[in-house]
């Protein structure tokens, strides 16, 4: 959610970014903000004279009645009133004008940082970075569908009969790589200094609005109405969550968590060679690491997660590229994203891994997220997140590129953790 004085104070420059968003023209709602904004300011001040005013006349009441002027002391109370209920008035009036401004603050996306070029989907990306030898299989090399079957370890039938598409079972090797890539990333994420949390999977409406998932991408989440809550799509809600309406010292900045948790997304309107196997489920497992920090700090942060991610890829002896996202393909609340694809030997084509970006201070403005500097002056912080990994099509490139005529190699910082060399 943008704030009320940006929009106000930079009103052409919010205009212009959300431009790089498809083209997106925002100049109606913004000046429609501005406009209701102008009202409800009007209003609240003429709320707070009204009230001095009856504060005032409430003193003269007293004297009046202390000096035995009972009349003007009666025609006073009933100015009073006249004011008490001018008061109702207004009030009502502004807080229907705070759902109006509500409702179209929040229905804007994130201004992209000035370094992202306009776009209006994939194609208008650019590829700021590529590594590792796309490998040439074997004849006869099976896309990771075929493998799961011929090894049997990741049953997607059985998932359709026990749930539906998108729940697949994984079975024997197949459950113990899954671990073993759990366990490897929270490691490294360990290692390079983020503080391990293990949060629910459940979040209420005001975590889902707090990170920018409600009211935007309502219709793609799990929902229990029954209890009024949603399945997470990823573990950065409920970590972010951990400090709304909290207020940090600067001391104590940046924050570095990371935490595993399955992840449910209802991925609606998907369908075709997309969603074929592990290429897009509605249940999957995924590390992710989240920061909180200063407005200064935030893209040097955002390159050191960057760097993190390919660290992970580049030791799981996968080839990937990093794409800077335009603005019509980056998400609801980001800034400014990264996505990290790797190469798919057998399907011969890209698959999107990981997504890692600031969203400088559009969930921290939802969520009263703030730090406190030396000074004692509060500003809002700025928060970051990335996927650290998701494992499915990690899993399908692993199968895929490092399989053999007589089974599939690990690479080596997976095998310590998975404890087989070869899976066959």
């Amino acid at each position: 959610m943008l704030t009320l004085p940006y929009l106000r104070e930079n009103t052409t420059d919010a205009i212009e970014r959300l431009q790089k968003r498809s083209n997106l023209d925002a100049s109606p709602t913004i000046h429609a903000i501005i406009e209701l904004d102008t009202k409800r300011r009007e209003k609240i001040t003429l709320v707070e004279n009204k009230q001095a005013a009856m504060n005032v006349i409430s003193k003269e009441i007293g004297k009046l009645m202390q000096t035995g002027q009972i009349e003007q002391a009666t025609a006073a109370k009933s100015e009073t009133s006249q004011l008490k209920a001018d008061i109702v008035d207004l009030e009502t009036e502004l807080n229907i004008l705070e759902i109006q401004l509500q409702e179209l603050v929040v229905s804007l996306p994130n201004t992209p940082h000035s370094s992202i070029k306009t776009g209006c989907g994939a194609d208008d990306n650019d590829n700021v970075h590529e590594e590792g030898e796309i490998p040439t299989l074997f004849e006869g090399a099976l896309c990771h569908w075929d493998i799961a079957s011929k090894y049997d370890i990741i049953d997607f039938e059985l998932g359709v009969k026990v749930t539906g598409a998108g729940f697949p079972f994984y079975k024997g090797k197949g459950a113990r790589l899954q671990r073993a890539l759990i366990n490897f990333f929270l490691d490294k994420a360990i290692e390079a200094g983020y503080y391990e949390i293990q949060p629910p999977i459940l979040i209420n409406g005001a975590s889902g609005f707090g990170t920018g998932q409600l009211p935007d991408k309502e219709g793609q989440m799990y929902y229990s109405p029954v209890d009024d809550l949603y399945l997470i799509p990823t573990a950065e809600v409920p970590i972010t969550n951990m400090f709304r309406d909290e207020i940090i010292a600067l001391k104590d900045l940046p924050k570095k968590y990371c935490g595993y948790t399955p992840c449910f997304r209802r991925e609606a309107g998907s369908y075709g060679k997309d969603v074929r196997g592990l290429n897009r489920l509605h249940q999957f497992d995924k590390v992710e690491i989240v920061q909180v920090t200063t407005p200064e700090n935030s893209y040097s942060l955002l390159e050191e997660m960057k760097n993190h991610v390919a660290s992970l890829l580049r030791e799981l002896k996968l080839p990937f590229r990093i794409l800077k996202l335009c603005g019509g393909d980056m998400g609801f609340s980001s800034a400014c994203t990264y996505d990290f694809e790797v190469y798919s030997a057998a399907q011969k084509r890209w698959l999107e891994v990981s997504s890692v970006s600031n969203f400088e201070t559009f969930q921290s403005n939802r969520l009263k997220l703030r730090y406190k500097d030396e000074q004692g002056k509060t500003s809002l912080a700025h928060t970051l997140n990335g996927s650290a990994l998701a494992l499915p099509r990690i899993v399908a490139a692993l199968l895929e590129n490092h399989q053999q005529a007589d089974g599939i190699r690990m690479p080596a910082a997976i095998a310590a953790y998975t404890k087989f060399d070869i899976l066959n």
